[in-house]
C-alpha cells in the first residue's frame, strides 16, 4: 500500500465513533502529558541547575534553545515520515528518544553534556508535537476538533501546572536534587508506550521513505548559525559588527541554497507549495511571533521570580499559575465555541490582541512590582495563547488536503517553534547584556567592587545583602525590558490574523477525486 493509498483508505472508511476516538486519544494524551511534564518540570529548576554547574546566562539560554532548536528542525522530518510510514510506530519511537534524552540530561556532569542531552530530548519532542497533531487531525474533521480540545485542555492544565510545582519540590528537597527533574518523566513514558500500543489503531501505511537529508542539513545549519549569532551578539561582539555581518550573511546564503534544494527535491523536508496559500503564509508568520511570546514567558518569568524576587523554585511554580491555568482554560473554551459555531477567526483576533496587551503589561515589570499586576498580565497573556496556539494550526489544516496534513501541520509547528527558539535566544542575549550593565552600574553606585556577584548565575540567598539587592534589581528591570521588545511581534501577529480569510471548517476528512 502506498502512502497515498493508505491515507485514502483511512479517509474513505467510515468515520470513527466517539468511543473509538476517545480510546485512541487516551494514549496520545498520555504522550502529551509526558512531553509537557518533562518540559515544565525543568523550568523552575534551571536557575539551580545552572548555578550548580557554575555557568552563566548564555548557558541558561542554550539549555533551553538546544531543545527548541532540535525540536524545530526535527519536526518537518517527523511530519514527512508521518505521510509515508506507520504513525503509531513513529510516535512510539519519538517517545523513546525523548525519554532517553531526558535520562541522559539527568546524568550529565557538565553544561556541555547537558546541552547535548537536551538536543536528543528535543528530537524526540519534535516527533511528539508534530505527530500528535497529525494523528488527531487524521482521525477528526476540523469542525469536530473543538469537541475534543477540552480533554486536551485538561491534560495540558495538569501537566503544565503540576510540572513546575513538582520541579520546585524536587529542587527544594535536599535528598533528591535537580537531576530527578529529568528522571521523573520516565515512569509516565513507560505508561504512555503501553497505552499507545493498546489503544492507537491506525492503518499501517507502507511506502518508500524518501527524506530530504540535504534540505534537513541546510535547514539545521541556517537555524543554528542564526541562533549562535543572536546568543553571542551584544556579549562576544556588538550587534552591528563584522562578525554579525558574517553570520547574517552566512544564514542568508544557507537559506537561499536551502530554497534551491527544496525546489528540486522529490520529497522536500519543507514543501514550498505551502507558501502559495495566503492562509498558510499568514498563519506561519503569526505563529513565528506568537512562539516568541509563548517561550519567552515560560522561560523568563520563572527566572524573574527566583532571581529578582528571591523566591524558591516551588513558590516560583505557584506564582506562575495564572499564566498556565488561563492558557488551559482558554484552550478548552475556545474549542467548544468553535465546534458549536464553526467560527474561528474572531477568536484568533481576540487572542492575538490579548497577547499584545499581556506582554505590554509585563513590560512594566520591576523588582517590586505588585503580584496582582503580574498575575493580571500573565492571565491575559495565557488567555491569548490558549485561544491562538491550536487554532492557528486548525486554520491551516482546514485549508489543505487530508493527504497533506502531515507536511502542513509539521511546517506550522516548525515555524512556531523556530520563532520561540530565536526569540528565547535573542531575548536571552538582551537580558544578559542588560543585567551585566545594570549590575556593574549598581555595584559602582553602592561603592562595591564590580564583579562582586561573580561570573555565573547564583542563588540570591547566597549573596551578601548589598550585592543581592543590586542583582535582584537588575534582573527585575531587565526582565520587563525584554517583554516590551516582544510587543511589536504580537502586533505583527494581530495584523496577520486580521488578513486571514475565514473558510468554513470541513465536516469530513474524506479525500476528493481531485485530491487523489
Amino acid at each position: 500500500m502506498t502512502a497515498e493509498a493508505g491515507t485514502t483508505t483511512r479517509a474513505a472508511a467510515a468515520p470513527m465513533t466517539h468511543k473509538q476516538i476517545l480510546q485512541a486519544l487516551s494514549g496520545l494524551y498520555v504522550g502529551i502529558f509526558v512531553a509537557i511534564l518533562s518540559s515544565t518540570v525543568v523550568t523552575n529548576a534551571l536557575p539551580t541547575i545552572v548555578a550548580d554547574l557554575h555557568a552563566g546566562q548564555s548557558v541558561y539560554t542554550w539549555v533551553i534553545t538546544a531543545t527548541l532548536l532540535a525540536t524545530t528542525v526535527s519536526s518537518p522530518v517527523w511530519g514527512k515520515l508521518a505521510d509515508l510510514v506507520s504513525k503509531k510506530l513513529l510516535i512510539q519511537t519519538s517517545l523513546i528518544v525523548f525519554t532517553g534524552g531526558s535520562v541522559l540530561s539527568g546524568l550529565s556532569s557538565g553544561a556541555g553534556l547537558l546541552i547535548a542531552a537536551r538536543v536528543i530530548q528535543g528530537i524526540g519532542a519534535g516527533g511528539l508535537l508534530a505527530l500528535i497533531q497529525v494523528i488527531i487531525a487524521t482521525m477528526i474533521p476540523p469542525r469536530e476538533l473543538g469537541r475534543y480540545s477540552g480533554y486536551f485542555g485538561a491534560v495540558f492544565a495538569v501537566g503544565t501546572s503540576a510540572g513546575p510545582l513538582i520541579g520546585g519540590l524536587i529542587v527544594d528537597t535536599d535528598w533528591l536534587g535537580w537531576r530527578w527533574c529529568f528522571f521523573v518523566g520516565a515512569p509516565f513514558a513507560v505508561v504512555a508506550l503501553i497505552v499507545l500500543q493498546k489503544t492507537l489503531n491506525l492503518p499501517v501505511v507502507r511506502g518508500s521513505v524518501k527524506i530530504d537529508w540535504a534540505g534537513a542539513a541546510l535547514l539545521t545549519a541556517a537555524a543554528s548559525l542564526l541562533l549562535i549569532w543572536v546568543t553571542l551578539a551584544g556579549d562576544a561582539y556588538a550587534w552591528l559588527s563584522w562578525p554579525s555581518a558574517v553570520m547574517l550573511g552566512g544564514t542568508l546564503l544557507l537559506s537561499l541554497v536551502f530554497v534551491a534544494v527544496e525546489r528540486r527535491a522529490k520529497a522536500p523536508i519543507l514543501p514550498l507549495w505551502l507558501f502559495r496559500t495566503r492562509t498558510v503564509v499568514l498563519a506561519i508568520t503569526a505563529g513565528l511571533a506568537i512562539g516568541v511570546a509563548l517561550y519567552a514567558a515560560t522561560t523568563y518569568l520563572s527566572q524573574y521570580f527566583q532571581l529578582a524576587e528571591g523566591r524558591t523554585p516551588t513558590l516560583a511554580g505557584i506564582l506562575a499559575l495564572p499564566l498556565i491555568l488561563s492558557l488551559a482554560l482558554a484552550s478548552t473554551i475556545a474549542g467548544r465555541i468553535i465546534t458549536a459555531t464553526g467560527r474561528w477567526k474572531p477568536l484568533l483576533v481576540g487572542g492575538t490582541a490579548l497577547i499584545a496587551v499581556g506582554l505590554a503589561l509585563l513590560g512594566f515589570t520591576q523588582r517590586d512590582t505588585p503580584y496582582w499586576q503580574l498575575a493580571l498580565a500573565m492571565g491575559l497573556l495565557g488567555l491569548g495563547l490558549g485561544v491562538t496556539l491550536q487554532n492557528l494550526v486548525l486554520a491551516v489544516q482546514n485549508q489543505v488536503s487530508p493527504l497533506e496534513l502531515g507536511a502542513a501541520t509539521s511546517s506550522v509547528s516548525f515555524f512556531r517553534t523556530l520563532g520561540g527558539t530565536i526569540g528565547v535566544s535573542a531575548l536571552g542575549a538582551v537580558l544578559a547584556g542588560q543585567v551585566g550593565h545594570l549590575i556593574s552600574e549598581g555595584l559602582a553606585k553602592a561603592g562595591l567592587p564590580v564583579g562582586a556577584q561573580g561570573a555565573s548565575l547564583v542563588r540570591p540567598a547566597e549573596l551578601p545583602a548589598p550585592v543581592r539587592a543590586v542583582v535582584e534589581e537588575a534582573y527585575g528591570q531587565a526582565t520587563g525590558s525584554i517583554f516590551l521588545y516582544a510587543v511589536p511581534l504580537a502586533l505583527v501577529a494581530l495584523v496577520c490574523v486580521l488578513f486571514i480569510r475565514e473558510v468554513p471548517l470541513r465536516t469530513s476528512n474524506a479525500v476528493t477525486a481531485r485530491e487523489r
